[in-house]
Parts: structure tokens; sequence; C-alpha cells
């Protein structure tokens, strides 16, 4: 089993990304870690004590019995993120605290600032993980690590088609995406600006698992090549 760290730079990010992967790779007994790298706020209809329940809620209903998706706050400054080597000696101490063997990450081209300082950021700090005599805040005296992949999901505020280089089957677990969603009340229920959003990305969900085969997936991107011990997994 791995340990994965899903990178956000907000709470709700990795749940409209890839929630359903999220819990899927629970489910299959990975230790997966969420960071929320702000608080998210200030939003028109939420707080920061509103939006750290919903997160947290959100986790909850990702997890399967007996193994908790978990979830931390690096609270770096909403809106306000940029590429700074303290931020990135941050993100190197929560990877190096959960011995991440795997990273996923905002794919890099967005609209959102703190998406693509966030991305950036993540990218620079897997290599500082992996620094030998430098201790990273946060890293609670775990030895350096580099996590082998590194993949994108997309969280994309611009209006592109995604052109993944794999898609992950979500079919059993896109109710428990959408339940984690909503859980974001303030954001996505009271919010009437918001509101079309959660049918969106379902929709997204079911167009991607129709290019796959299946009634739901969720899309993926990668600048390095992936390693296949055979065509098995690739076969429907």
């Amino acid at each position: 089993m791995a340990n994965i760290l899903v990178i956000g730079p907000h709470p709700d990010d990795q749940e409209l990304g890839m929630g359903g992967t999220i819990a899927r790779l629970a489910e299959q007994g990975h230790s997966v870690l969420l960071l929320d790298a702000t608080n998210g706020e200030p939003t028109p209809h939420g707080t920061v004590e509103t939006r750290q329940r919903e997160a947290q809620e959100a986790a909850a209903i990702l997890s399967p019995p007996g193994n908790p998706v978990r979830r931390t706050l690096l609270d770096l400054p909403n809106r306000f993120v940029t590429a700074m080597i303290d931020a990135r000696h941050k993100i190197a101490g929560v990877i190096r605290a959960h011995q991440a063997q795997v990273l996923f990450v905002p794919y890099p081209e967005d609209a959102h600032p703190d998406h693509r300082a966030i991305t950036r950021l993540a990218e620079d700090a897997r290599f500082d993980a992996k620094l030998t005599g430098l201790s990273m805040p946060g890293d609670e005296g775990r030895p350096p690590v580099y996590p082998k992949w590194l993949f994108y999901y997309y969280a994309t505020h611009l209006r592109i088609v995604p052109s993944p280089t794999f898609c992950i089957d979500i079919a059993p677990q896109l109710d428990r995406k959408m339940g984690a969603i909503r859980a974001y009340h303030s954001q996505f229920g009271v919010n009437p600006v918001n509101r079309p959003v959660v049918e969106w990305v379902r929709s997204q969900a079911v167009y991607f698992g129709s290019r796959i085969g299946t009634p739901a997936a969720e899309p993926f991107w990668s600048r390095e090549p992936l390693g296949l011990g055979g065509l098995g997994e690739l076969v429907r």
C-alpha cells in the first residue's frame, strides 16, 4: 500500500477534481492525506470555522470503514499564495511527515493564481523533501523522501476541455464524491452562483466514464511516463 498526498489550494478543490479517486484509493487500503494549502476564506457565504467543519465532513464521507481519509491545513494566505521558499519548505515538511510516495496536485494551467502557485510549490517541494542534512518545518523528524509519482488532477478555472493522460473508474464512488462536494454547503448550497457546479462536475464524470467504457471516471495528466507491467488493467 502507498502513502498518498493530495494537495489542494483550497478546501473543496480535491473533492471537485478527484473526490471519487480519493475514495477509491482509500477503499483499496492506501493511506490518503489531504493537504489544504489555505483555509479558502473569505468567501461570500463562508467562514473559517464553517469551511473547516465542511472539509472534515467531506473527508469523512470519502472515508471507508477502518481507513479514514485524513486532512491537514497548511494555512497559507488565501488569495495571496506565492512561490516563496518558506511555503515550499512547509509543503516539503508535510511530504516528509506523511512519507508520501504519490503526489496529486492541480493541473498547472489555471485562471486562479493560487492554483498555479500551489502546483509550482508542490513540484519544487517534491525535490526539497529529498534533500539530506536539511530539516523541513513540520517534518516530524521523518527522513528525506522523494515521491515516485506526481500526477495532476483537473481543478481548473479555465474554460478548457481536459486532455488527460489517463482516467480512473469511479462509478462505485460517484455518489460519495457528490456527497463530499455537497458537504461544502457554504460554497455550493447557499451560494446561487455556484449551485450549478455540482451538476457540471457529475456530468464531467459521466462524460469521462464514457471515454473508458464505465459509468463515471475522473481525468488525470502526467508529465512523466507511466510504467506498466502489462496490459491487464487496460483491456476491458
